[in-house]
């Protein structure tokens, strides 16, 4: 390998690396979301809710049994930070809607992830750029395998 060659990271080392990341970005979510009296669970529906979602759907996504999102929900709605409506093509099912402040806190939670932010901030605006885009690809694999 010449001196020129780039180090060429194995799957492995990209995987830790990313776990590393995501964990460290999960522990800054969650004590985001304690300032604001919440679980790092409810703070996970809150930023889930960009419409309308079937509790079905949100226990997918908090890969959950149902039950156990019907507790987070109430404690969320508890608090006006969400409401049940029913769907309109099937008035069985039942909706969970962010209110108003509901999206308002979570806004808040993202905005005090001091810990990431401050990763983010050693990136200038090429590399914020780059990031972006390698993450862009990766998303749709990755939420279709889910």
């Amino acid at each position: 390998m010449s001196a020129t060659t780039p180090n060429v990271p194995t799957k492995l080392e990209l995987l830790e690396l990313l776990a590393a990341i995501g964990t460290a970005q999960w522990r800054d979510f969650a004590a985001a979301a304690a300032h604001h009296g919440l679980t790092s669970t409810q703070a996970k529906v809150l930023a889930q809710l960009d419409g309308p979602l079937p509790m079905r759907g949100l226990a997918a996504l908090l890969v959950c049994d149902a039950s156990n999102v019907t507790g987070i929900v109430d404690r969320l709605e508890a608090r006006s930070l969400v409401r049940r409506e029913a769907d309109p093509a099937d008035r069985r099912v039942k909706n969970v809607v962010a209110t108003d402040e509901g999206r308002d806190t979570i806004r808040r939670v993202r905005e005090e992830m001091q810990a990431t932010h401050g990763a983010l901030d050693a990136l200038d605006e090429d590399e914020s750029a780059t990031l972006y885009a390698l993450l862009g690809r990766l998303r749709p694999a990755m939420e279709n395998n889910a």
